[in-house]
């Protein structure tokens, strides 16, 4: 009887996921390196560095700020998903032991593994403003190396457009945004003024920025995400009109030769290629797929 209950219990969650339905007080979070408190440089976002081992810890302790704030306003699940390089950077052992985590790499939908029509609400921790704006730490969009900018319909976005979009397509809202100030600034130009931001950080050039004392940080994280969740059912979904049009403007001429071959994929100007797609995550996926072969 017991097995066949749990076997109901089981069937009915996932026509409730399938359906969209949302479970009560269920929380995800994208966590990502650059926007963490501590961080300015990119030796300290990288394994090879010496310096990694302290901002790992720093990113743990401002997620764990974070779900301290969630759970005082009623959290009943959170999900975390590693979203930085390797994917592998949080330190497992030191999360809040109330959330459980995604990690590793790769992964289907990158930065919001995880993500589906179960959840509430969702949180982009840590996050980084787009290529080539002034006064950010560390400011890129998907790969330095790679990508100059993408933009979807018309609109250059930061990481944070780009991946609130896959949360919009499953209608959960982005309720707040952590990093720099500039990120913060793009949150509430894209996302709208309510959302809560946390700029734990005021960059000073690319690498270098004035950081606020560790203590306040935490706490403003914490009470952050707290208001956040408590106004849940203010926000809105953040979501593009289809069809989708994505661009990627690539560093030089030579990461765009290739892609042109791909039939969907249209060439654009000697940087850039772009395609359409009338499905978001379908054009997202292939999005990553193209920056992933101009980047070998």
């Amino acid at each position: 009887m017991k097995k066949l209950f749990f076997v109901a219990a089981s069937l009915l969650l996932l026509l409730a996921v399938q359906a969209g339905e949302k479970s009560r007080g269920k929380v995800y979070l994208s966590v990502d390196m650059e926007g963490i408190w501590g961080i300015v440089y990119s030796d300290q976002t990288s394994a090879e560095s010496p310096e990694y081992g302290p901002a790992r810890k720093w990113m743990v302790e401002d997620v764990n700020a974070v779900i301290a704030g969630l759970l005082e306003a009623g959290a009943t699940e959170i999900v975390v998903n590693d979203a930085h390089g390797s994917m592998r950077n949080i330190l497992a052992s030191d999360l809040n032991p109330r959330a459980s985590l995604i990690s590793g790499s790769p992964k289907p939908l990158t930065m919001m593994q995880g993500i589906d029509g179960s959840f509430e609400a969702c949180l982009l921790i840590g996050y980084h403003a787009k290529a080539g704006t002034a006064w950010a730490t560390l400011d890129h969009t998907i790969s330095s190396s790679t990508v100059h900018a993408i933009r979807i319909n018309g609109q250059e976005m930061p990481e944070l457009g780009i991946n609130g979009a896959i949360a919009g397509f499953f209608d959960v809202p982005v309720i707040m945004v952590s990093g720099d100030k500039e990120v913060c600034n793009q949150a509430r130009l894209l996302l709208g003024q309510e959302v809560v931001t946390g700029a734990v950080k005021e960059a000073i050039g690319r690498h270098a920025a004035k950081l606020m004392p560790m203590g306040e940080a935490r706490r403003m994280l914490q009470e952050g995400a707290k208001e956040a969740m408590l106004n849940r059912a203010a926000f809105k979904a953040f979501k593009f009109t289809p069809p989708f049009r994505f661009e990627v403007e690539f560093m030089n001429s030579g990461q765009a030769d290739i892609l042109e071959l791909i039939p969907q994929v249209k060439r654009t100007d000697a940087r850039t290629v772009a395609f359409t797609s009338n499905d978001y995550l379908e054009g997202f996926k292939l999005m990553r797929g193209l920056i992933v072969l101009a980047s070998k």
